[in-house]
C-alpha cells in the first residue's frame, strides 16, 4: 500500500506532518542564512525567522499595538461590547429619496 507523504508542499505552500525533535524545532525558528519567513517545523504555512532582525521588528509591533489595545480597553473601563450595548436606544433613520 502507498503511503501518503509526511512532508512536502502543496500549491507552494510547505507542510511537515512529520513528529518535531527538539533540535529540529529550535534549528528551524533560528536560521541565520534565511530571509524573515522559513518553513515551519510542524503543520502547514511559514513561520519567524528569529536569526533575521525584520522578524524582531514585527514582534515589536505586535506587541506595541497588542498593549495599546489593552491599554486603551483598560482606560474606557471594559469592553467596547458591553458599552455599546448598555447604550442601546431608540434609533430614528431617515432617508431622502431625493
Amino acid at each position: 500500500m502507498d503511503e501518503k507523504p509526511s512532508s512536502g508542499e502543496i500549491l507552494g505552500i510547505p507542510y511537515n506532518f512529520e513528529r518535531p525533535s527538539l533540535g529540529r524545532l529550535l534549528s528551524s525558528y533560528w536560521q541565520p542564512g534565511k530571509g524573515m519567513l522559513v518553513e515551519k517545523p510542524f503543520g502547514i504555512g511559514y513561520t519567524l525567522n528569529l536569526a533575521n532582525w525584520r522578524s524582531w521588528v514585527v514582534l515589536a509591533v505586535a506587541g506595541g499595538l497588542y498593549y495599546q489595545q489593552k491599554s486603551s480597553g483598560a482606560a474606557s473601563g471594559g469592553d467596547g461590547a458591553a458599552d455599546a450595548e448598555a447604550d442601546d436606544g431608540p434609533v430614528e433613520v431617515i432617508v431622502d429619496d431625493d
